[in-house]
């Protein structure tokens, strides 16, 4: 169920990117924004009733699979809507990454270690940051005005940075073991911050009291960037088209390449052809049909890197 959510966030973010419907067949399909964003909400109601996902202080957890592309997607329904501000639904959302953002240094991490074992205090820190950060920022976009929340939000994010080590310049990012499904790539939590700086509107990239935690992002990215799975390198394409000198025009070049050269006949993507070697705790592979979740997330970075919605690849893709 919450991968369902994923891929609707991603897909309703697709189209808002390329300014298209979706086909289907060769033929013009019928694409309701108000249906999306009406099964988006439902999918975060049931989120925020779950008795798992509640976390302390009235809260709830904020999810990679779920919260996150909700957070993405929901305020460009909105726009596409013409509602005039979020709906009960994305409020709660807000209202409840708003409360813990505020209460930073008093709310319980999502996983603490004296109940989930060490490390898990500092990954759920470091992750839930990101997440935060990520989602206030989109919120925002449309005002194109950073609010005092997203930027407290930001500031926690680069509090829980690392500063020294091999990882320094990424985040401490939760570990299930359940990879992909769970996003255990702390790549992929680092790029996502990357996604955050970039979307965040009023020219926050471009302070200069966020430069130094910056540098050390594009440093980490860049000196790890080659030895991650194409995923995570196509999250990093994503990432540099609002962060600019992440990667030079070659080494976007080379991602967009490995990515299309991937593309299934029915014009999809399949996740088992981005996630290197990874097999079910049974032993078997993903399975190798083109998926939504993957076709959603690389035809959203290929649109963002610049390929035109015209292009007969990303025709396929979007069909």
């Amino acid at each position: 169920m919450t991968a369902s959510c994923a891929v609707a966030g991603f897909f309703a973010a697709i189209l808002f990117a390329s300014d298209r419907p979706p086909t289907t067949g060769g033929n013009p399909a019928t694409w309701s924004s108000k249906q999306a964003a009406a099964y988006l909400d439902d999918r975060m109601n049931w989120w925020m009733g779950w008795p798992l996902a509640a976390r302390d202080h009235d809260t709830f957890c904020v999810s990679c699979h779920t919260v996150a592309p909700y957070g993405l997607a929901r305020p460009l329904l909105r726009t596409a809507l013409g509602e005039q501000a979020p709906s009960v639904t994305e409020q709660k959302v807000i209202d409840n990454v708003t409360k813990r953002v505020r209460l930073w240094h008093e709310v319980a991490p999502f996983y603490p270690d004296e109940k989930r074992g060490f490390p898990k205090t500092s990954e759920s820190r470091g992750t839930e940051a990101v997440l935060n950060a990520l989602i206030l920022a989109a919120h925002d976009a449309p005002t194109r005005r950073l609010s005092a929340e997203a930027r407290l939000a930001f500031d926690n994010m680069w509090e829980e940075q690392l500063k020294t080590g091999d990882d320094a310049g990424a985040w401490p990012w939760l570990q299930f073991h359940n990879a992909p499904w769970e996003g255990d790539s702390q790549y992929y939590g680092a790029a996502l911050a990357a996604v955050a700086v970039g979307i965040a509107p009023g020219g926050y990239g471009f302070e200069a009291a966020i430069q130094n935690g910056l540098k050390l992002l594009s440093g980490y990215l860049a000196r790890n960037g080659d030895s991650q799975i194409l995923i995570d390198r196509v999250t990093l394409l994503w990432a540099s088209t609002g962060v600019p000198g992440l990667l030079t025009q070659a080494q976007k070049q080379s991602v967009i390449d490995a990515a299309l050269d991937r593309q299934q006949p029915d014009g999809g993507f399949s996740l088992s052809g981005f996630g290197g070697s990874w097999k079910r705790k049974d032993g078997t592979t993903l399975d190798t049909r083109s998926d939504g979740y993957a076709t959603g997330l690389v035809t959203l970075a290929l649109l963002d890197a610049g390929l035109a919605p015209s292009d007969a690849r990303l025709t396929r893709s979007l069909a």
